[in-house]
């Protein structure tokens, strides 16, 4: 197998995302053609990309977006004194760094921007994502100053404020009006409410332009589902759905995501309280994640991410501006392997996971996924 399509060096960006898991109470809607409610008592935050945008257009995800300067800037010292400061702000002990593969070149912007008081990677990519659920989805994840609570708990939402097109508006413009935001509301990011959760990076799969991206997923445990406002920019739409619920809007053909986020939302079905995923995420606190660098896998009739684990993943450096191809059909190549890590994509809608490897990290992996059992 080779990989002989190769492009120039990628442009490396970095980027954060939250998974927002909100509590829910609300009755389901009477629908006699749709299946059973979802069992879980939790819903997630979709957002559905405009077709207008080049990354990922239409497709629906997680609020997220690339890390800025402004969110690393050495003016957030001033708002989390004198209660949170250098060098943790209250995270606790910071969790082991995974393992280096892959090395990636120079990220460029929203690096360290080269000011001694900048903030860690561990606060600055979670103001981040707190950064975009606002510019994308009107949420605001803010606690007031203050010491934090005795205990871990639940998180909520802050309602949104006065003018908040207005405030969207200037901080789409800007990042650093984030900062001001946060100032006039007496306010500062709940960055404790946003635990790890895992690391992607974009593949490479010969197509699509160079832009790659190297982003860090929080989850985020709320109360309740706060209101929703898209930016009708960058988000056209939204929803709040159980993982359950998620996947079968996408096998219907009524959402789309890419494999990050329906990898995610398996691996979420693990879960069917919101006080277990949140005790779950309490307890592995301290584990790190793992660094997920898919390698495709071009075959005669689809295509294969390959997974750290899965017996044909190479951690080659190689594998950063190339992918593997194969004539033979995915039928065969999953006959001459046994152990899986891997997603095996059919078509636009139809994923299989397979994973038969331990889990690192004292993570959970999603359990055996398969669509249509008469392929394989």
């Amino acid at each position: 197998m080779s990989g002989p399509l190769r492009t120039g060096p990628s442009s490396w960006r970095r980027a954060a995302t939250v998974l927002l898991a909100a509590g829910w109470t609300r009755p389901a809607p009477a629908a006699p053609l749709r299946p059973p409610p979802s069992t879980e008592d939790f819903r997630l935050l979709l957002l559905q990309r405009s077709a207008h945008q080049g990354f990922l257009p239409g497709a629906h995800v997680f609020p997220g977006g690339v890390l800025d300067a402004a969110d690393r800037s050495a003016e957030w010292l001033r708002l989390f004194a004198p209660h949170h400061g250098p060098p943790r702000f209250g995270l606790g002990p910071a969790p082991p760094r995974s393992a280096t593969f892959p090395a990636l070149p120079d990220p460029g912007p929203g690096a360290a921007d080269g000011d001694e008081g900048a903030l860690p990677d561990d606060v600055a990519f979670r103001i981040c994502a707190i950064r975009e659920a606002f510019e994308e989805a009107g949420v605001l994840l803010l606690r007031p100053r203050g010491p934090g609570p005795a205990a871990p708990e639940l998180g909520r939402a802050l309602a949104p404020p006065p003018a908040l097109d207005d405030w969207r508006a200037r901080v789409r413009r800007d990042p650093q009006h984030f900062l001001r935001l946060c100032a006039h509301l007496d306010c500062t990011p709940d960055i404790w409410a946003l635990h790890e959760w895992s690391a992607w990076l974009t593949p490479f799969t010969g197509w699509g332009g160079g832009r790659r991206f190297e982003t860090t997923f929080f989850l985020c445990c709320l109360r309740e589902p706060p209101p929703v406002f898209s930016d009708l920019v960058e988000v056209v739409g939204c929803q709040w759905s159980s993982p359950s619920e998620a996947t079968e809007s996408f096998i219907s053909k009524e959402i789309w995501f890419a494999v990050p986020q329906f990898y995610e939302i398996r691996r979420l079905e693990n879960f069917a309280s919101l006080s277990d995923l949140h005790k779950f995420c309490l307890d592995r606190e301290l584990e790190g994640v793992e660094r997920v660098l898919p390698i495709v896998l071009l075959t005669a009739d689809g295509m294969i991410h390959l997974l750290p684990g899965d017996e044909m993943y190479l951690e080659d450096s190689n594998f950063l501006e190339n992918h593997m191809s194969t004539e033979k059909k995915i039928e065969e190549i999953m006959k001459e392997s046994k152990k899986f890590h891997r997603v095996v994509l059919y078509s636009r809608h139809d994923y299989n996971i397979h994973v038969t490897v331990q889990s690192k990290y004292k993570h959970v992996y999603p359990k055996n996924y398969v669509v249509s059992k008469s392929r394989l």
